[in-house]
């Protein structure tokens, strides 16, 4: 081997010893991984229970990516844990396990952490269905570090800007019980009061969060009882589409921002089925000046409208009544121009 082949054995080699231990700290979903080869998930989560529905839920955001695959575990009729910072995800699974078999929260925290030797680099947050809590947040975590307990919940962070993002969290929760607010939606916004805040100090870093509710009354899929479960892998601003993502599959109010319609453009619209025979087609001409209900977008128009979607085959499932869409708006047009150019009276 000549002294360049030597050369280049010895650079490959050299690059292959210093690229691998940053392959083994960074697991291929891009989350940070400690020496134990643990996820490192320092964030803020809520664990909280409806007592009026049978509901628990864990939610959680932070500055690190696919948050949900770790840290939220819920369980119907049973509890919510969330298990983060040094992250150890069994202590979910084994923790509702526990709750199961009628231990406190706070001797299930115990029993979970007895034997962890690195337990001052861990955080976690367990309720019961009783609204029993218990919190732990090891000294190591990065500040600021905390939880905060009230009726019905627990909220737990780590590597925050302060505790105002727990108070504030803790405030919304407090101002939403006994409301009759769904459980997710009360969470949704618990979150995004703590987000407000500045919650993960960590500006720079990739954001994620996950919310995981469980009803004994909801089968769910496969009968796990997971009545709701969203994660926001990586946004910009993952609570807000986390909430876009709960009000528009639900239908919720806030989903869409809607009004009465009027204005010229129905006139247009209202002009164009006309010319094409699908409203009032006995009206002709159609007036220069309309008189002043030709502008609302009424029964009458929507019924024009969704009889031209059927006479072009554009009717889909889930498509609202009248819908006027981009792709609706092309084809009236251009059978309107179409109308038009052959000379016919519109």
């Amino acid at each position: 081997m000549n002294r360049r082949s030597r050369f280049a054995v010895f650079v490959i080699a050299v690059a292959a010893s210093v690229a691998l231990p940053a392959q083994q700290r960074v697991a291929y979903d891009g989350v940070t991984l400690n020496d134990e080869g643990l996820p490192q998930y320092s964030t803020f989560s809520i664990c909280a229970i409806d007592p009026a529905t049978g509901q628990s839920g864990a939610a959680v955001t932070t500055r690190v990516p696919f948050v949900g695959r770790a840290v939220p575990h819920v369980r119907a009729g049973v509890g919510a844990v969330c298990t983060q910072a040094s992250t150890v995800v069994e202590y979910g699974p084994r923790g509702l396990d526990m709750l199961e078999k009628g231990i406190e929260p706070k001797d299930a925290l115990e029993q979970l952490l007895a034997n962890d030797a690195m337990r001052e680099t861990r955080q976690v947050g367990i309720i019961d269905m009783k609204g029993r809590t218990a919190a732990h947040t090891g000294k190591q975590n990065g500040n600021w570090a905390g939880s905060k307990q009230g009726v019905n919940y627990t909220t737990q962070a780590n590597i925050m800007v302060g505790p105002e993002v727990l108070d504030a969290v803790a405030a919304s929760m407090d101002a939403t019980a006994g409301t009759g607010m769904p459980l997710a939606e009360r969470m949704i916004l618990a979150l995004e009061a703590g987000y407000a805040k500045g919650g993960d100090r960590r500006w720079g870093n990739l954001q994620s969060a996950a919310i995981k509710i469980a009803d004994p009354n909801n089968p769910g899929r496969g009968n796990d009882h997971i009545a709701l479960a969203i994660e926001v892998g990586e946004n910009a601003d993952p609570v807000a589409e986390m909430k876009r993502i709960y009000l528009t599959t639900g239908r919720r109010l806030g989903y869409r921002s809607f009004s009465r319609i009027e204005g010229p453009d129905v006139i247009e619209l209202k002009r164009m089925l006309n010319a094409l025979g699908y409203w009032r087609p006995s009206l002709a001409p159609f007036p220069e000046q309309p008189p002043t209900d030709f502008n609302v977008f009424d029964d009458e128009a929507i019924a024009a409208v969704d009889k031209f979607r059927t006479d072009k085959n554009m009717n889909y499932q889930g498509d609202p009544p009248g819908l006027v869409d981009a792709r609706f708006i092309d084809a009236l047009r251009t059978a309107y121009f179409q109308r038009k150019k052959g000379g016919s009276d519109f």
